[in-house]
């Protein structure tokens, strides 16, 4: 293997796609706060180096974690405690076309619940399809009456459907709903509505 750059920001990372890399690796950790974060990093490699197999590389690896990075459809999440011998393999296995991650966390991070996970869950098939819609609206940071207007609703049934949203969740506020559904993922947040809150 031929190493053909390195790069210290993730401008100077994307620039790199012009040298047709066939492996870029990219840390899930970027520095501190850094934005962009290493999972929309690999997620531009994936569009715009399609012929290159992307890896992401996380100091501890998370079910949550690699469910965020394959949905950005890299080929591979590896943990920076990895034998060398086991790396290799990996990286074969991925330039062979495999899509590669932590056996001790396939099963959360394809499908498997925690119990955390499962409660949440339980909570949200309380949802009626509205109140999904009205916490979709929460999380995209919209005010009661932006709510009405989008759903064609009265501010009362609002504020209703707002309650209801609460008490089925078992929170105290809009932010904690809007909080909620953000780390469960219980709604679709699209580049345009970047969430509210930050979840750790």
């Amino acid at each position: 293997m031929t190493v053909l750059g390195i790069a210290t920001s993730a401008e100077e990372a994307l620039e790199r796609c012009g040298d047709a890399p066939d492996l870029v690796f990219v840390d899930v950790d970027l520095g501190h706060g850094a934005e962009p974060t290493g999972v929309w990093l690999a997620a531009r490699f994936v569009e715009t180096c399609p012929e290159a197999k992307v890896v992401v590389l996380a100091a501890h690896g998370s079910a949550r974690g690699i469910r965020d990075a394959i949905a950005s459809g890299v080929h591979g999440y590896l943990t920076k405690d990895t034998s060398a011998r086991l790396f290799l393999r990996s990286v074969m296995a991925i330039l062979g076309g495999d899509v590669v991650i932590p056996q001790r966390l396939a099963a959360s991070s394809l499908g498997a619940r925690t119990a955390e996970e499962e409660s949440a869950r339980l909570l949200e098939d309380q949802l009626t399809p509205r109140e999904r819609e009205v916490l979709g609206l929460l999380v995209e940071g919209a005010s009661s009456e932006q709510i009405a207007v989008r759903l064609t609703v009265s501010p009362n049934t609002v504020r209703t459907h707002i309650q209801n949203v609460l008490t089925k969740l078992q929170v105290r506020s809009r932010l904690e709903a809007a909080a909620f559904a953000v780390r469960w993922g219980l709604v679709s947040v699209g580049p345009e509505h970047q969430p509210v809150v930050h979840t750790p």
